[in-house]
């Protein structure tokens, strides 16, 4: 799948956020190693730590359907910027994904977006091993 088709994806799964709160709505779309999508959106909660991130969502949704290894996510906040993932969510990729091929998708919009390795956004993981 091509960066521009994970990158829409992330755009449509920004319209199904609940975020009543902040009102900054966030899709992601991960690309599992099968070649399947799974789509986040961010969860917002009134007390806030439990609010659950876009990305999260995603890798969430994934393990629970068994999928362990993963090559992109595509981001979006809609806003223009080019939003990337929280230092939780960072973590929680890192669980998951090689860093040196993994790559972060992060879309203004389905058309502009950058791209860096897990690696680049996050050289120094905490790991138990």
């Amino acid at each position: 799948m091509e960066d521009r088709e994970l990158a829409a994806r992330a755009v449509q799964a920004r319209e199904e956020a609940y975020a009543p709160y902040s009102k900054f709505r966030v899709g992601a779309a991960l690309l599992g190693r099968s070649g399947k999508v799974y789509t986040g959106c961010n969860v917002e909660n009134a007390s806030f730590s439990a609010t659950n991130c876009a990305e999260r969502t995603a890798v969430f949704k994934a393990v629970s359907e068994g999928e362990r290894q993963f090559e992109a996510i595509a981001i979006t906040g809609g806003d223009g910027r080019y939003l990337s993932p929280c230092g939780v969510c960072r973590q929680v990729l890192s669980e998951f994904c090689d860093p040196d091929a993994f790559r972060v998708i992060m879309a203004a919009d389905e058309r502009d977006y950058r791209v860096m390795t897990l690696g680049e956004l996050f050289p120094a993981p905490f790991s138990s091993f």
